[in-house]
């Protein structure tokens, strides 16, 4: 089987709100596949859809070959999923956990002990400690490790990384890839742009809608846009400013920098002649390759 998920025209609304706009995507077997986007982007509520946990408006999906609402009681034996927020029994112990959720799918841990070596020996010297007790970064080992105990063919993790320090983040992402390598499909969600970067493929994902699909790499390298990093010493003057300026095509804040991008035709000096026409002094300009953020932030706007 080429693709591991199969979704067509899927929409969802809750109310007058339509979290998901008929989105159509193909989601290939061993990959790592990324849902980037802002809070109520609609990530979580397609990751529900196609867990089986709930049921689209209009449209199909498949997950595995299962068809996510009428094969569901199958599909659940072949997923792992691991929400947004920590869902696990806070007053079992880390071990009682594991054994839990081995005993709902009529495993044991010694079978698919090696899914979850590397991943368990970090968290084994706390086996003993209630999960509720754990750090940010050991609940989110112990969460894969319980989603991951039945060997499933694909894992969802909805944003898995949220609230988790630096360090932990990048061993998480370090854990995906050997898991990649065993064969299974993740399917992650990120509100965390340089995490794209770590995926195979990404949706760029928006008010329910889909913005693009591709590799990180051919996103960046699509954008044709030029892009500059400006500064000055007043902030909030600098993007009123350039706001007015008769050449912006759109401006946002980019870190300490503001990132500016001018209609066609521009003119690279008359931007330092406009800031010093208003007399400012230390004004930084510098012209820079885009990110995955900034395409994102581009497609917002059109």
């Amino acid at each position: 089987m080429n693709n591991a998920i199969i979704i067509q025209s899927l929409s969802k609304s809750y109310g007058d709100v339509e979290a998901l706009k008929n989105i159509s995507i193909d989601i290939k077997t061993g990959e790592i596949f990324g849902f980037i986007g802002s809070d109520g982007a609609g990530k979580t509520t397609l990751f529900r859809i196609l867990t089986s946990l709930m049921i689209p408006d209009h449209g199909t999906a498949e997950v595995i070959g299962f068809d996510v609402v009428k094969d569901y009681k199958e599909l659940r034996k072949n997923l792992g999923y691991m929400p947004g927020q920590f869902s696990l029994y806070q007053d079992l112990t880390v071990k009682e956990n594991l054994n839990f959720f081995a005993g709902i799918f009529k495993t044991s841990i010694a079978e698919n002990y090696h899914l979850i070596e590397d991943i368990y020996k970090q968290i084994e010297p706390f086996k003993n400690r209630r999960a509720g007790k754990l750090s940010g970064g050991m609940k989110q080992k112990l969460a894969l490790s319980c989603a991951l105990i039945h060997k499933p063919k694909v894992l969802f993790l909805d944003e898995p990384t949220t609230g988790v320090d630096v360090v932990s983040r990048a061993e998480f992402w370090e854990i995906l890839k050997s898991l990649k390598q065993q064969g299974i499909t993740i399917v992650v969600s990120t509100p965390y742009m340089d995490e794209a970067a770590l995926c195979d493929r990404v949706a760029l994902i928006q008010k329910g809608a889909i913005l693009t699909i591709d590799t990180p790499e051919n996103i960046v390298s699509n954008f044709h846009e030029p892009i500059y990093a400006v500064k000055a010493e007043n902030r909030h003057k600098l993007f009123e400013d350039i706001s007015k300026f008769e050449a912006t095509k759109s401006a946002y804040w980019f870190g300490e920098n503001m990132h500016w991008i001018p209609k066609e035709n521009f003119d690279e000096k008359s931007l330092e002649n406009y800031f010093n026409m208003l007399n400012y002094n230390n004004i930084y300009i510098q012209k820079i390759s885009a990110s995955i953020e900034d395409v994102f932030m581009e497609l917002m706007i059109k």
